[in-house]
């Protein structure tokens, strides 16, 4: 085999690759010998079939089969002793034109490549952090017992002789029917039957619940709205509409007391019980939180320590798909209110820096797990499938079935783990301080890179 180097510029590389007639030859007969041994055709013994005949039948398709093996191998060869790394797979162009049966041509094609970057992993112990802790209070489970029991309240009709001459009062509910309007066309969406509208409470367009104040049962009345803009339907966002409401009748709210017959409604034994369950819930959400933060701030250490060239198709392919979502939430009306006023060109230099730290810090997170032997293990992949299958309740054993006959989808869940993995090693090293803060400091988002 004869290696030719056709480039070295950083982290690409480009070589010609001979490999000599002779051996393609000696490969493709091997291999129809091997296939003569077991073929089955009219007129010969099982096993008897004559080359010649062999390879008339199937020397077409033997040769594309050996020639990409060649390729492989080939190529491979020349990654593994050079000791190169490629960060993704490579490109192979071939030069050889005529590589039919029976011909004597080399087989010559190219290879383009991307390397993986050298890194110099930094110093983790000199690396200096503060994870952030807030505690549960009685506040904080009083007011999740105050939203438990409004989300869980019950309502009742007001009947007719009790409303008098009043219609619908703020914090009451309407049962509506509606039809939306716009320039008097109706339109998806806006049309809704036996609805129930709380009288000034949130939810619905702005202004809409406002005006059905006073309304009574039997009553029609036709309000002006406009759309927000943003708004989850892009083609309604900013747009005015007109409702026609028909009232159907009026009901109240009825509190529901924060007591141990609300805890068994939730399937517990008694009020003590809710309280430390609810504890315990909002206490695992800081911790969550706290590890976001602290991870967050670890990654932008890291990202400050290390400087390496990254591979450009890896940073292309990342600021594609970041430009694919950016594209696809403004299409739909979720464009950041920070990117709102600027420029295509503006935006993709913004995000190109954006997906050039991610693919550095990707490389750097990988590399650690390299270096330190930080694997996933088998356990590890079935407990993250089966967490993922209990997401569908009744499907569990389809999707485990899916994970199994798609490896690929299986390893999307790997990805996560690794990362996690790689942080919980670098934060036993680095020198961690605990400072205890409010909820509502906990809860500050950061200026963070995205």
């Amino acid at each position: 085999m004869q290696v030719t180097e056709t480039l070295s510029e950083g982290l690409k590389r480009g070589f010609t690759i001979v490999v000599p007639a002779a051996d393609i030859e000696q490969r493709r007969t091997a291999r129809l010998t091997d296939l003569g041994r077991t073929l089955r055709l009219p007129g010969f013994r099982p096993g008897k079939v004559p080359l010649p005949v062999v390879r008339q039948r199937y020397g077409t398709a033997v040769t594309a089969e050996v020639l990409e093996d060649a390729v492989s191998r080939a190529t491979q060869q020349v990654l593994s002793e050079r000791g190169l790394r490629p960060a993704v797979q490579p490109k192979v162009d071939l030069i050889s034109q005529d590589l039919g049966v029976g011909t004597a041509t080399d087989l010559e094609f190219k290879v383009e490549l991307e390397l993986l970057p050298e890194i110099e992993l930094p110093d983790f112990a000199a690396i200096s952090l503060t994870r952030l802790k807030a505690e549960a209070t009685d506040d904080t489970v009083d007011k999740a017992l105050t939203e438990i029991a409004a989300r869980n309240r019950a309502v009742e009709d007001v009947a007719a002789e009790d409303l008098g001459d009043r219609g619908v009062a703020k914090g009451e509910l309407l049962i509506v029917d509606y039809v939306g309007r716009i320039d008097g066309v109706e339109f998806a969406g806006g049309t809704g039957s036996d609805i129930p509208v709380e009288v000034g409470g949130e939810g619905f367009i702005p202004g809409f619940t406002d005006q059905i104040e006073g309304l009574r049962p039997g009553a029609m009345r036709v309000i002006d709205v406009t759309f927000p803009d943003p708004y989850m339907s892009a083609d309604l966002a900013g747009k005015a509409a007109q409702f026609e409401i028909t009232a159907k009748k009026i009901q109240r709210v009825v509190p529901t007391p924060v007591d141990d017959a609300l805890a068994e409604k939730l399937g517990l034994a008694s009020l003590d019980e809710l309280r430390r369950n609810i504890m315990r819930r909002v206490q695992s959400e800081y911790a969550q939180l706290a590890r976001l933060r602290l991870k967050r701030d670890l990654l932008d250490r890291l990202a400050e320590l290390v400087s390496f060239a990254v591979p450009q198709s890896m940073e292309q392919s990342e600021f594609d798909q970041i430009w694919q979502r950016l594209e696809a939430d403004r299409k739909e009306g979720r464009q950041d209110d920070d990117d709102k006023d600027k420029d295509d060109e503006t935006l993709k230099a913004e995000y190109r820096v954006i997906a050039e730290r991610r693919v550095r810090l990707g490389l750097l997170l990988a590399e650690i797990g390299r270096a330190n032997n930080i694997n996933v293990s088998p356990d590890e992949m079935m407990r993250a499938m089966q967490t993922e299958a209990s997401r569908y309740p009744g499907q569990e054993a389809t999707v485990m079935e899916f994970f199994r006959k798609n490896p690929r989808s299986a390893d999307s869940l790997r990805g996560p783990i690794f990362e996690d993995k790689v942080i919980d090693f670098v934060l036993e090293l680095a020198q961690t301080t605990e400072r205890v803060v409010s909820p509502e400091e906990l809860a500050q988002d950061p200026e963070v890179p995205k």
